[in-house]
């Protein structure tokens, strides 16, 4: 069973996704929160899965809650926007989110993404991807080399730059010719050698470690 906590300041937002997902099989909301600092409260308290945080919030907001959250658990958080260029997304990202979902999202859309982020993959459409790594372009100026890339083999940093593009691990298999598990394999180890929690946060370790830079690869 998957807990799910929501947090949005809007009642009938929060009414409108506890009534998609709630009847979910495998999903129970499990609370509500009104702003960050509840938000932060219920997640310690709650221990949920994952929380749907809204990003403009009263008070703490919902990146200061996500940084708080995820500093001090496992709790995975998609972060809820109105826009999906919102100037915040980046600092999100950077803040552990492990993806976000603009609130316009069709239903079946939200469920598989709470799915998606349960089972500790990101939530990072490709469409999406390639606004953030317009973010990145203008952002992450300078790159600072990550020591934790010396351990990758020359491999396992060519399928990092590939997730960084916002290629899926099929699509990253057929660039290179492997097989579907062999890439999820690689994309696995590369996870556990750079010591991040999901493909959102490989992202941004690829572009401010300059493993990869915005454009070297074209992606429809």
């Amino acid at each position: 069973m998957i807990r799910l906590l929501l947090a949005d300041d809007q009642t009938l937002v929060r009414a409108g996704f506890r009534s998609i997902l709630d009847g979910e099989d495998g999903i129970e909301v499990v609370g509500e929160a009104a702003d960050g600092a509840e938000a932060v409260q219920l997640a310690r308290r709650l221990r949920p899965d994952v929380v749907l945080m809204d990003i403009r919030m009263p008070g703490l907001d919902g990146l200061a809650a996500t940084r708080e959250i995820t500093a001090s658990s496992n709790v995975r958080v998609i972060i809820l926007t109105t826009f999906d260029l919102d100037d915040y997304v980046y600092g999100a990202l950077r803040a552990g989110a492990s993806g976000f979902l603009v609130k316009d999202t069709e239903p079946a859309e939200l469920i598989h993404g709470v799915r998606v982020v349960a089972r500790g993959d990101a939530l990072i459409a490709p469409s999406i991807t390639r606004r953030l790594i317009a973010e990145f372009a203008t952002r992450a100026t300078h790159p600072d080399p990550k020591p934790r890339l010396t351990a990758l083999t020359d491999r396992e940093r060519e399928v990092m730059a590939l997730v960084a593009a916002g290629l899926s691990n099929d699509e990253i298999a057929a660039r290179l010719v492997l097989s579907p598990a062999t890439a999820k394999t690689h994309v696995s180890r590369i996870m556990t050698k750079t010591q991040v929690r999901d493909r959102a946060q490989l992202v941004i370790l690829a572009y401010e470690s300059g493993l990869t830079v915005p454009g070297w690869l074209t992606h429809p």
